[in-house]
């Protein structure tokens, strides 16, 4: 694991890199995730042996530090990850966007339009959250109750319904952190993330696990010309459900 040092929050943000491949595809985790939880088993994949994968712990998740007085919404995380690409040089990298961490995918590519050359979304946000979404739920509290009572009990809520790799991964982050993204999962941005993901000018794809549809979504995205892509055998939680099928889908996207 690496370390990058974020100056102006005074905090480091840590991440997986495998220093090997031409080219970078950087993987965003979504809500309650982290991209050392997530994605390590892509490096074991032969069908992305080529690309140098980097994944992400966002601030405030995983083994990331959580500085209290960064906001934790959307375009700040994006912001600091473009400090983050343009340290490590990189030059027609790929990013990967999972859930709600698709909406920072697209504020990074919409930052780096320049040295972007493709952005994939698996069922990231593109709209605000709705009510049968965990975004909008956690964003339902008030702040402090949510940190003091809210947080564990969505932990201890999730392992009892049988969903212990989330709950597991969610433990790990900040509660604070996880609020503050979602009250802004909630609000939706000032231009919305659909319309900037339609309008960068670069080649987009957008994935759904095959449990995920029918979703009207997918017929939406694809009248608006981005490439459709479904990985069998998962859910929400592609790269948890079949990590194999995931990694053939984005080389797919990448041939």
């Amino acid at each position: 694991m690496f370390e990058y040092y974020i100056k102006y929050l005074d905090a480091h943000m840590r991440y997986h890199d495998s220093l090997k491949g031409d080219k970078a595809i950087i993987f965003i985790h979504g809500l309650g995730c982290a991209g050392s939880f997530d994605f390590p088993q892509m490096v074991l994949e032969n069908d992305l042996k080529n690309y140098r994968l980097i994944f992400v712990d966002l601030l405030g998740a995983g083994y990331s530090d959580g500085p209290l007085h960064f906001n934790f919404k959307v375009k700040p995380h994006a912001k600091y990850l473009s400090d983050f690409v343009k340290h490590l040089k990189l030059k027609d990298f790929v990013i990967f966007g999972h859930s709600l961490g698709g909406a920072v995918a697209i504020e990074l590519a919409n930052m780096c339009t320049n040295n972007v050359s493709q952005l994939i979304l698996a069922e990231g946000n593109l709209d605000p959250s709705t009510k049968d979404m965990t975004s909008y739920k956690v964003a339902s509290y008030e702040e402090e109750d949510f940190v003091e009572y809210g947080f564990d009990y969505m932990v201890n809520r999730s392992f009892e319904k049988g969903n212990t790799m989330w709950s597991t991964t969610l433990s790990k982050c900040l509660p604070e952190a996880i609020y503050r993204i979602s009250q802004n999962a909630k609000l939706g941005s000032y231009m919305s993330w659909r319309q900037m993901f339609y309008d960068l000018p670069i080649k987009k794809s957008y994935l759904y696990g095959e449990y995920s549809l029918p979703n009207d979504n997918y017929i939406t995205l694809k009248n608006h010309g981005i490439n459709m892509y479904v990985v069998s055998g998962a859910g929400h939680n592609m790269a948890w459900d079949n990590p194999m099928g995931l990694s053939k889908v984005i080389a797919k996207i990448l041939k």
